[in-house]
């Protein structure tokens, strides 16, 4: 019996070679155009033979009751750098996402990007408290139960410092796309509309401002208007399907909508109105947007049109193409005044742009991923890619954005960026100036 079954097998597997080897030229010239370079092997050992994942037992199925990413993606984390350190340290610094693995708009909360102004605190949720108070009717104490109680909603948002890029400013810095733009991220956020309780609550007629201040040792404070309070601003407990992680506030938050992260108070403890500014630390001496003349504006909150091309980067060169394959150019747009409405792609430096296509979700105030299929002719390029809004506002060249903000400011950087792919298929950061 053993003998007729080493026999059947040594069939089949003379059948299975015969069969790769009839097809392996036919689906190469085939599937060369999209999956370059193809290279098909009648006898890949990882087809022809069983792997050691198929021939035992697994894992249990509670193994890891939270569970893990793959051993495999070990090198998909967040990244830092002491340049991106306030402090000396890493208690006020920051950790960005990588963008280059990013798959689809919702980045996964442990791989969103984290900025602490004095490390990240842990906060006990049965003591959590929440204070609304000043220039309101009933002035109230919640504890994170009671919070949870008013209608909830669901939001699909991106997340961005507005120093993103803050180190490209006046030249290139990094040669990595984590790096270069990856103080931004993208998630489901769940909580409340703080309109919702303020409706309960009551405001006065004098109220026009807001002050959201956090409960971790630098109490993080900014200042918010009164219209984007009522608009569209969140205290959200939720991100992705689960609680808030530490390092995004838990277990509760301020979300603004396409306006700056750092308004995004995190570990929120206090909500006070009033008729004028605050004019706390983060917004003085920090987040201002200095502009050409040497002045700065002081309340520049909204976040400008822009995109990146994610693939390729310096992390995913072409190095592997070969001349006539065809491949996908991809990449990120994101607006805080809106939706997305379209992006360009120029092969030369800016000289001249086709359309790309948008794919999946476009959401307002959300990331849009955009493609555009490339045949690769293995020849040098200045890869870049220009977003355009449903408010009309289109991202701007490096030399327009200076003559606005100056040669000096850090935030609010949304100029169009440059990858330089050299003949080898190898791609650089680059800052292209006309």
């Amino acid at each position: 019996m053993n003998k007729k079954f080493n026999t059947e097998e040594s069939t089949s597997v003379v059948s299975r070679r015969d069969f790769f080897k009839r097809t392996a030229s036919v689906s190469a010239v085939a599937a060369a155009s999209i999956l370059a370079p193809a290279s098909l092997l009648a006898d890949d050992e990882n087809i022809m033979h069983h792997p050691k994942w198929g021939t035992t037992l697994g894992d249990e199925c509670n193994y890891n009751p939270y569970g893990f990413p793959s051993k495999y993606e070990h090198n998909v984390v967040r990244r830092t750098s002491a340049l991106m350190s306030s402090a000396g340290d890493m208690h006020a610094a920051i950790s960005m996402t990588p963008l280059h693995i990013q798959k689809g708009i919702i980045t996964p909360s442990g791989l969103h990007f984290t900025r602490t102004h004095n490390g990240v605190a842990h906060v006990d949720p049965n003591k959590y408290r929440l204070m609304i108070h000043g220039l309101v009717e009933k002035p109230i104490v919640l504890t994170l139960e009671q919070l949870k109680r008013y209608p909830s909603e669901s939001k699909i948002l991106f997340m961005e410092c507005p120093s993103n890029g803050a180190a490209e400013w006046k030249g290139p810095q990094f040669n990595s796309l984590q790096f270069v733009r990856g103080m931004m991220s993208c998630s489901e956020w769940t909580g409340v509309r703080l309109k919702t309780i303020l409706d309960e609550l009551g405001l006065k007629p004098e109220a026009k401002w807001m002050l959201a201040e956090g409960s971790d040792g630098s109490e993080m404070s900014r200042t918010l208007p009164i219209e984007k309070v009522l608009d569209d601003v969140m205290i959200v407990y939720g991100q992705n399907g689960e609680s808030l992680r530490d390092e995004q506030g838990y277990p509760v938050r301020l979300m603004a909508p396409g306006w700056e992260a750092n308004l995004c108070v995190k570990w929120l403890k206090r909500l006070e109105f009033g008729d004028k500014p605050w004019y706390a630390k983060e917004e003085t001496s920090k987040y201002t947007a200095l502009t050409a003349s040497g002045k700065a504006i002081q309340h520049f909150y909204a976040l400008e049109t822009n995109s990146i091309i994610t693939s390729p980067c310096p992390e995913i060169p072409w190095t592997d193409l070969k001349k006539g394959d065809l491949v996908e150019i991809e990449g990120l747009a994101w607006s805080g005044h809106g939706t997305i409405r379209g992006v360009d792609i120029s092969f030369d430096g800016g000289k001249n742009f086709v359309e790309a296509s948008l794919k999946g979700l476009v959401l307002p105030k959300a990331w849009t991923r955009f493609s555009y299929m490339y045949k690769y002719e293995g020849k040098p390029l200045l890869l870049q890619s220009r977003s355009y809004d449903d408010s009309d506002n289109v991202q701007p060249t490096v030399n327009q954005e200076k003559k606005v903000v100056g040669v000096e400011g850090v935030y609010h950087r949304n100029a169009i960026h440059t990858w330089a792919v050299n003949a080898k298929g190898e791609v650089s950061n680059v800052q292209v100036r006309s």
